[in-house]
């Protein structure tokens, strides 16, 4: 059994990430070997927990992946870790809208039968700190609420009074941190900048907060709670379970990495390669497309913050366009999606799909149920997905071309061709493993390897 705890906050801005990130790095810096985990389908956070642990981040999504392979996904990410690390979505018990909070970061404790340490902003409060430490522990008594980190405290006499008044909980105080403006991380329009942006200041903040925590935070005490953490009896997730790889031929398939194209699940190229796939990151600023790629995954990012670098590669636009109309397989999430477009704010993009992208001031978030609008290398027609979206751009699609997706209230999203799947939906693979399997399949019939 691995030792594991869930960092949780009682609304977002607390300070959950920052305090998350710390405690791995400085488990690290400690001598642990650290899993980090993030619940919900946050790309951005996981970054910054590969920084700090050394590890690839992994996210534990009950609504994206459904919540019978939350615990397995864990002790899949989790193996050859000595303690585990889960950082929260939002407030504790805030989960998917309408669902008496399916999804939310206390669902996913109780699922990994994992002790909580609460993060509490203490920055405007005294005493009434544990009247809110008090509700937490009593909204509901399954999820166990083992220790208190004050974030945000101002002085000595703060912090004692802070302390005073969680004193009664009889939840233990954990650590204190203090105000630091080197955790100051650079932010835009959908939250913190990826790290894979800016690696310097990423690794910078990280330290910073590994700091931060070292110094405030009892880490044996904090191991200790994990430690106490009952047995999880569950499965471990594997992906060579969930795909049936062929018997010869590994094809290419070139999966966007970069500044621009860091927003993909980490068991996605888990299950490709299980899948019989090689999988090679390239970079779209700069480079162009793998030797002898025989499909390609383009995930999620900021292609607007990037759209005249990506548009002066040239030389990959005009290969991806011609291989796409080769036949070429494709799927395309989110930045994927405005990459293929004819043009993104004005700059020509690959031109494989009719349409034209373009940034707006309105943000659309949330989980998703879509139907598969027609029949693809990689989706039945009327096959239902879950999926999520997060985005302020939009894509004007010129009239009469094939969405990807039903919607609820009979809306339509995304722009399919027979080898082409791309819209603004993420989908967590895990729970449509049929859908790697699939893009392998049609990847080697294009390298020639089946007919």
């Amino acid at each position: 059994m691995i030792p594991r705890i869930v960092v949780a906050a009682p609304a977002s801005g607390a300070g959950k990430t920052t305090v998350a990130v710390g405690l791995m790095a400085a488990l690290r810096k400690a001598g642990h070997t650290v899993a980090g985990f993030k619940v919900g389908p946050d790309y951005i956070d996981p970054g910054f927990h590969a920084v700090a642990t050394g590890r690839p981040g992994r996210n534990l999504d009950a609504m994206l992946s459904g919540e019978e392979r939350v615990a397995p996904l864990f002790t899949h990410g989790a193996a050859g870790a000595d303690i585990a690390v889960v950082e929260g979505v939002m407030g504790l018990y805030d989960g998917a809208l309408g669902t008496d909070g399916f999804s939310s970061t206390a669902h996913v404790a109780k699922l990994l039968r994992a002790p909580v340490v609460l993060v509490v902003d203490a920055s405007a409060a005294g005493r009434s700190v544990g009247a809110v430490v008090q509700g937490f522990v009593a909204f509901d008594t399954e999820v166990r609420i083992v220790g208190v980190i004050l974030n945000k405290v101002g002085s000595d006499r703060h912090e004692a009074e802070v302390r005073a008044g969680v004193a009664p909980t009889g939840v233990p105080v954990l650590g204190v941190l203090r105000r630091d403006t080197r955790l100051t991380v650079p932010s835009r329009h959908l939250g913190l900048v990826p790290a894979d942006e800016q690696r310097s200041q990423a690794d910078t903040a990280v330290e910073a907060a590994a700091e931060l925590v070292r110094a405030g935070v009892d880490l044996e005490a904090f191991v200790a709670a994990a430690s106490a953490a009952v047995p999880l009896e569950t499965d471990v997730w594997d992906p060579a379970d969930e795909v049936a790889p062929a018997e010869a031929g590994r094809p290419v398939i070139a999966m966007a990495g970069g500044p621009v194209f860091s927003f993909r699940y980490t068991e996605t190229a888990e299950l490709l390669t299980a899948a019989g796939a090689e999988v090679v990151t390239f970079d779209p600023l700069h480079d162009q497309l793998p030797e002898a790629t025989a499909a390609l995954y383009l995930g999620g990012g900021f292609p607007e913050m990037h759209a005249e670098a990506l548009s002066a590669n040239v030389a990959l636009r005009d290969q991806v366009a011609g291989a796409v109309a080769g036949g070429l397989p494709v799927i395309a999430e989110c930045a994927g999606l405005l990459y293929l477009c004819r043009e993104l704010d004005g700059h020509p993009m690959t031109g494989v799909l009719p349409a034209v992208a373009r940034m707006t001031s309105k943000l659309t978030l949330g989980y998703r149920t879509a139907i598969a609008a027609r029949t693809t290398a990689f989706f039945d027609e009327g096959r239902r997905v879950r999926g999520h979206e997060f985005h302020r751009t939009e894509v004007v699609a010129d009239d009469g071309d094939s969405p990807a997706w039903y919607l609820p209230g009979g809306s339509t999203e995304g722009i399919t061709r027979p080898t082409v799947h791309a819209s603004y939906l993420h989908l967590h693979w895990t729970a449509t493993p049929d859908v790697p399997a699939r893009l392998v399949a049609a990847a080697r019939i294009h390298a020639g390897l089946e007919k």
